[in-house]
């Protein structure tokens, strides 16, 4: 989903109505939740208090279900991941050196490490694992396309995130289907 420009008249929002025209109301990002291609996007039988996105009839939850590469699946996967990884969720925190648009922190818990890599430019770009983790496998990708790549650097392609399982540390990856 994307924002959707609201006309003036159907603003909600209390920072929008306080300071109208500047754009500082959050309804752009609240609009309602596209389920489907029916009408009103599913939404709602009545009005919606927000006009719903012009493409709701192709992006819609509905829509993303069946497609094992969409916003959806990775939200489930990104979910599922961190429901098996209690290092993700609870798990001591290191930023790690890395240059340029990239972003890379270790989550570490109970001897689990993790590394999270997030491409944050426009171009590609690579990570060396290096020591002491001697490499790695990538547990998810962003793209849902190369989950279990085993190598001692990442390349990540532009815009994208992977989470690697360091030193063998893939069990619950496996486990978590």
């Amino acid at each position: 989903m994307e924002n959707v420009e609201i006309p003036p008249d159907m603003e909600q929002d209390p920072a929008g109505l306080r300071v109208p025209g500047i754009g500082l109301g959050r309804d752009p990002e609240r609009t309602p939740m596209q389920w489907d291609a029916s009408p009103n996007a599913g939404f709602t039988r009545g009005t919606p208090w927000l006009p719903v996105a012009a493409d709701y009839g192709r992006t819609n939850v509905a829509a993303e279900q069946g497609d094992p590469a969409s916003m959806l699946a990775l939200h489930r996967q990104l979910a599922a991941l961190r429901r098996a990884e209690p290092a993700l969720a609870v798990g001591s925190w290191r930023a790690v050196e890395a240059a340029g648009d990239l972003l890379a922190y270790e989550r570490e818990h109970a001897g689990r490490r993790l590394l999270v890599l997030l491409n944050l430019g426009h171009a590609a770009c690579t990570f060396c694992l290096g020591r002491p983790a001697r490499g790695g496998r990538v547990v998810l990708s962003t793209h849902l396309d190369r989950e279990g790549l085993e190598s001692e650097t990442v390349s990540l392609r532009a815009d994208e995130g992977v989470i690697v399982a360091l030193d063998g540390n893939t069990a619950a990856a496996d486990e978590r289907g």
